[in-house]
């Protein structure tokens, strides 16, 4: 089916552009969403008068982007991850942590804004690309660092003694239990041979 676009739409074209695209995709999405409609000598016209105004406005948007790229590049933010001792996470660290590292800072970023290749599963300085749009993209260097042993909580001795201790009768109690329950059950009964 052949559309007109009426906006800009990634991987399709710009505003004002005759395309053609499968049927479903034309009708179930870019027209109801406003973001296309059938070409004809009136609608020609009409996003042409439109198309102005809206270059005018992208410019604008770009150009807001560009200040909020330009106030983020090369900052540095620190995620604080459990790790083992190879330095190896036990989770991973993904576009929503690092959206809320930033944002920790006062800076506006969507997860999806984040572009990673694949999650973090290492502790290391890595350098990642914030895209704020289609040309605004910013570098930004994220450490990974392991959590400090004073942010976890540690026993003292008698308290992890106490601890061991009742795991141990709750263990003992629940195997007990577990007998009890099998003793109850009728024997299964033996195949005789024939």
């Amino acid at each position: 089916m052949k559309i007109l676009l009426r906006r800009n739409v990634a991987k399709l074209g710009v505003i004002g552009d005759v395309i053609v695209v499968r049927d479903g995709y034309a009708r179930n999405c870019l027209i109801p969403q406003g973001l296309a409609t059938i070409p004809s000598e009136a609608n020609l016209r009409a996003i042409d008068r439109e198309k102005e105004a809206y270059l005018a406005e992208l410019t604008k948007q770009k150009a807001e982007l560009e200040t909020q790229a330009r106030l983020i590049h090369g900052k540095e933010f620190t995620i604080s991850a459990r790790a083992n001792e190879e330095g190896r996470l036990y989770g991973s660290v993904g576009p929503a942590q690092v959206a809320a590292a930033v944002v920790k800072t006062g800076l506006a970023v969507d997860p999806e804004q984040i572009a990673l290749d694949e999650p973090i599963h290492k502790l290391d300085k890595y350098e990642v690309t914030v895209r704020f749009g289609e040309d605004v993209e910013a570098m930004v260097v994220l450490w990974v660092v392991p959590t400090r042993d004073s942010d976890v909580p540690e026993l003292d001795p008698r308290a992890r003694a106490e601890a061991e201790a009742k795991a141990q009768v709750a263990e003992a109690e629940q195997a007990a239990q577990a007998e009890e329950t099998e003793g109850d059950q009728p024997a299964p009964a033996e195949e005789e041979e024939v």
